[in-house]
């Protein structure tokens, strides 16, 4: 079906919220559009962010049969639901038994408007296909969706560090240590892990205090990442006040966690590099390369704790399932065991454990005074970058049904 609107015009009513369309219809297609055949010409009104079907006009008849090449002098009124927010009106001809021309490949016209108490406003008026379209929603949407998850923190960066705040303050208020625990806890849990594999499972040969810090550089990015992935299962379950009850950014929550978790990093932070003055008297010059390794270790604990936490909400054992990978994941990698005792088959697999590159570019910075490798340094930010899209995408699009099943 071949269709074209020729010199389209626009007005709209803000108070009435009626938009009034006057163009001239040319039928470009080689059959003759009979009115008594059932060709007329109709609207619908769509959610542009979603593609929801909202509401559907009256059907207009053709004033004549408009033969191939013919064409007919058109207006009509277009009228806006109340409700605020943006909306997509698409004119088309139709035929009571084939259905929407714009459907089968066809031009329409296009109406952009936004609603806002109760008024209405124009945005953009196009002649389009569903398939320029979509293509043009394809890449605003892949534009939006790099922006959205940085753009969210930013805006509400405010309120993240009070929580993150409040979060550190309430998770030992009224206990004996206090915020000691917050260096406390991740101290109390390396010392085990070193007396077992440091102390009882040690090579003789091997050099306890070598070891040590060898330990506590692959504890550094692993510790961050266990506590805000252990968490983030259940964390729109905890805050469930917020999701039903209050217009809350819930997106936050889970950011909320991840920054909290590195504030527990700089404390273990600052342990290490006192250990390291104390045993190696001095600290390498390649630590300024840390925030190489801080940036996408950030990104890839941030798209994994927005999955786990969008899923949490349908899958209440998850907390559960996540504790068993996690405690998995650490002794896959090798944090307490030398680099070296991985089979050289298994590294093909292993490898590719963003948390071994991690741990890996830590100590070589840390312990080793060189930079990280870039053959996998490049590899890591892409898919940090690729997990921390991704993973707020899964959030915002299983978001809206959040206060239905909390």
């Amino acid at each position: 079906m071949r269709v074209a609107f020729e010199q389209p015009e626009f007005s709209i009513d803000e108070s009435t919220r009626i938009i009034t369309s006057r163009f001239r219809l040319v039928n470009h297609s080689n059959e003759t559009w009979k009115r008594d055949a059932g060709y007329s010409l109709g609207w619908q009104i769509f959610d542009p962010e979603t593609g929801t079907f909202i509401a559907e006009g009256d059907w207009v008849n053709l004033k004549k049969d408009l033969a191939p090449a013919e064409a007919e002098d058109v207006e009509l009124e277009l009228a806006l639901p109340p409700e605020k927010g943006r909306y997509h009106i698409y004119i088309s001809p139709i035929h009571a038994g084939s259905g929407w021309f714009y459907q089968k490949g066809a031009s329409f016209l296009l109406v952009d408007a936004y609603v806002e108490h109760s008024r209405a406003k124009l945005l953009e008026t196009a002649v389009t296909t569903l398939r320029s379209l979509r293509r043009r929603n394809f890449w605003r949407g892949v534009g939006k969706a790099f922006m959205l998850p940085f753009s969210s923190i930013w805006q509400n960066r405010s309120l993240i560090r009070s929580m993150v705040r409040r979060d550190i303050l309430s998770r030992y208020r009224g206990s004996f240590g206090d915020l000691l625990w917050t260096v406390l806890n991740p101290l109390l849990l390396m010392a085990t892990y070193f007396f077992v594999f440091g102390v009882v499972l040690v090579d003789p040969h091997t050099s306890r205090t070598e070891f040590a810090l060898y330990f506590l550089a692959g504890m550094l990015p692993w510790l961050p990442f266990s506590e805000a992935a252990g968490r983030a299962p259940y964390v729109i379950l905890e805050y469930r006040n917020f999701v039903k009850k209050l217009v809350f950014p819930v997106e936050t929550l889970p950011v909320n966690q991840v920054f909290a978790a590195l504030v527990t990093e700089a404390f273990t932070l600052s342990i290490f590099l006192i250990a390291l003055l104390l045993i190696r008297e001095g600290i390498p010059a390649t630590v300024l390369w840390l925030p190489v390794l801080l940036i996408p270790q950030l990104l890839f604990t941030l798209g994994v704790s927005w999955f786990l936490a969008a899923l949490g909400v349908y899958m209440r054992d998850l907390s559960q399932i996540i504790s068993f990978l996690l405690t998995l994941w650490f002794f896959i990698t090798p944090i307490c065991f030398p680099e070296t005792k991985l089979p050289k088959a298994s590294l093909v697999i292993l490898g590719k454990n963003p948390i071994y590159t991690l741990v890996h570019g830590y100590r070589s910075i840390f312990l080793y005074n060189r930079p990280p490798e870039f053959h996998s340094l490049w590899k890591l930010w892409i898919l940090s970058l690729v997990v921390c899209v991704g993973g707020y995408a899964w959030f915002h699009k299983l978001r809206k049904s959040f206060a239905d099943i909390v």
